[in-house]
């Protein structure tokens, strides 16, 4: 049986790491004198206390995790952490209520980057350093940082991983220990974040700006300094930079630690869920650039191009960068971008999304359903890189398909029930519970969240966090069965 007073103190730990992390914007605040100075410091002051608080109230009910703590541990930490993420937002933005300020911590804290706040450039820059810092850190999971820097956690780590790390198979152990194998994960995301953030200083990013949107890129979540998202400074050679890393991190970023100490890329093209990846991305940059050409959006075919390479790249990997209003291209190219933006990143990317490699097992499984019609008796197992995928993970990708098209449905009809328009609403679902940001009608990407009621921002709060956990993780707790001996 679960116990949560023993996670309760362990919910604190992770509160007391969180409150650190506010040092990145608060040294920004001291260095530029900004507005929001006494917002962190009260901040840090009250995410501190409060994790330090837990922890104690909680340390003679410590014991070793058991598998089903990790679920609650990882849905109270992702749950909670914006709640202190948002106090600064909070305390320092203009306007800002709660529902707005919690929306905006989780948009980043989950990666999505729906933003609900409008006069970007206009907020103090710690302010803006923090939203993006939020996906940086998001981006590959505060549980797998915790687990790579924390031996606290001791055992329960392999508990934490399965259940905060994206994808149906996850008992593939890359080293002997899992702390070791976080801090791997961890390592090649620090080399290509700092490989990003030269990159757009390169480009002609200040040094302040290609921080921010290095964070916001590695984390494949969108956010950005300013209203016009990187259409701020029109420039292709930003928006190849930007490209470049988008696809860098849409796959696993397992297979790199893997290549790494192979010293050999040859992993990497092997693995039938990056190809697949790479094969949708081109072929439908194909197909948009010549539709939206066709139909004379852009007036040359090179021009048309430049732009459906940035945004099918961005929202298929959910990162959700606009530089141009695609809402105004013909209708198929924007909801065939959304579509993209539900499925074709990999799992152990920064990505949300079903992942790839789910819609290549269901593939699989039906092209099997295909073959028995016609030979009842064949043995036909499914197997995926040359390894036979196990029953339990084809039922699990089942369960997970099920439940991802119900709660879409679900929270469609609640947002269409507070009045919401059906575009602005299934978009803005889909958006948001494949972590992709920006959607249609008065949530596209020329516009933000902040239209939204409280009850609309509350409801979409929570699909990106079912969406960040993919569901299970998150539902699972709501189960009887979770709780009982």
């Amino acid at each position: 049986m679960t116990s949560p007073l023993a996670v309760v103190g362990l919910v604190g730990r992770m509160v007391v790491l969180f409150s650190l992390l506010m040092l990145v914007p608060l040294a920004f605040a001291v260095g530029r004198h900004d507005a929001a100075e006494q917002a962190f410091v009260a901040s840090i002051a009250v995410t501190f206390g409060t994790g330090v608080a837990m922890s104690l109230a909680a340390r003679r009910f410590r014991r070793e995790l058991q598998p089903r703590d990790g679920f609650l541990l990882v849905g109270l930490t992702w749950a909670l952490l914006p709640a202190f993420g948002a106090l600064p937002l909070w305390l320092a933005v203009p306007g800002i209520d709660v529902a707005t300020a919690y929306f905006e911590a989780m948009s980043g804290f989950s990666a999505t980057g729906a933003t609900a706040l409008a006069g970007l450039d206009a907020l103090p820059l710690s302010i803006n350093v923090w939203r993006c810092f939020l996906q940086l850190v998001g981006g590959l999971g505060i549980i797998v940082l915790a687990v790579a820097v924390l031996p606290l956690l001791g055992v329960g780590g392999t508990q934490l991983f399965r259940a905060e790390t994206a994808g149906p198979i996850k008992d593939a152990k890359l080293t002997p220990r899992i702390a070791e194998t976080a801090r791997g994960l961890w390592t090649v995301y620090f080399v290509f974040s700092t490989a990003c953030f030269l990159a757009y200083r390169w480009a002609g990013m200040s040094w302040e700006d290609a921080f921010m949107h290095m964070c916001s890129t590695m984390g494949l979540a969108g956010f950005s300094s300013h209203d016009a998202s990187l259409g701020h400074w029109n420039s292709p050679l930003i928006e190849a930079v930007a490209v470049v890393f988008m696809m860098l991190s849409g796959i696993s970023f397992a297979l790199y630690f893997v290549a790494w100490r192979q010293r050999s890329l040859r992993g990497i093209w092997r693995n039938p869920e990056a190809r697949a990846f790479y094969g949708v991305v081109l072929s439908a940059i194909a197909l948009i650039s010549g539709y939206i050409w066709h139909h004379g959006t852009y007036p040359t075919y090179l021009e048309s191009l430049r732009h459906t390479v940035f945004h099918v790249v961005s929202l298929a990997t959910t990162t959700g960068y606009a530089t141009q209003d695609y809402a105004q291209w013909p209708m198929f190219a924007p909801l065939l971008m959304l579509l993209l933006g539900c499925f074709a990143t990999c799992a152990g990317s920064t990505g949300g999304g079903i992942k790839m490699v789910r819609v290549l097992l269901l593939l699989l499984r039906s092209q099997r359903e295909l073959v028995r019609i016609v030979h009842p008796n064949v043995v036909n197992p499914i197997v995926l890189g040359g390894r036979m995928v196990d029953t339990r993970v084809m039922q699990n990708v089942v369960a997970f398909m099920m439940i991802y098209g119900a709660t879409q449905i679900g929270l469609t009809m609640l947002l269409l029930f507070s009045g919401l328009d059906f575009i602005s609403a299934f978009t803005a679902v889909i958006a948001c519970v494949n972590n992709i940001g920006p959607g249609l009608g008065v949530v596209g990407p020329a516009t933000n969240y902040g239209a939204l009621t409280d009850f609309q921002t509350w409801v979409l709060s929570l699909a990106m966090l079912a969406g960040r956990l993919e569901l299970l993780s998150l539902l699972v707790l709501f189960t009887p069965q979770f709780w009982r001996r």
